[in-house]
């Protein structure tokens, strides 16, 4: 007996999300840490460079989740 149709795709829409978000966090998080400890730049300069990388990991994983 499974779930119907509608709550199946509810919960396609969450792990779409959360696959989404995740990949956000994670470019952010690398692009962060290795700007301002490998690189040695400001924290300004590094939150920048996480934000850029955050969006861009984030619309190439959004479009993956959509194939």
């Amino acid at each position: 007996m499974g779930l119907p149709s509608q709550a199946n795709r509810g919960s396609e829409a969450v792990n779409k999300w959360g696959f989404v978000a995740m990949h956000a966090a994670l470019a952010a998080a690398f692009m962060f840490l290795l700007q301002r400890f490998v690189m040695n730049a400001t924290q300004e300069t590094s939150l920048l460079w996480a934000l850029a990388f955050a969006v861009c990991a984030a619309g190439l994983a959004y479009k993956q989740a959509n194939r």
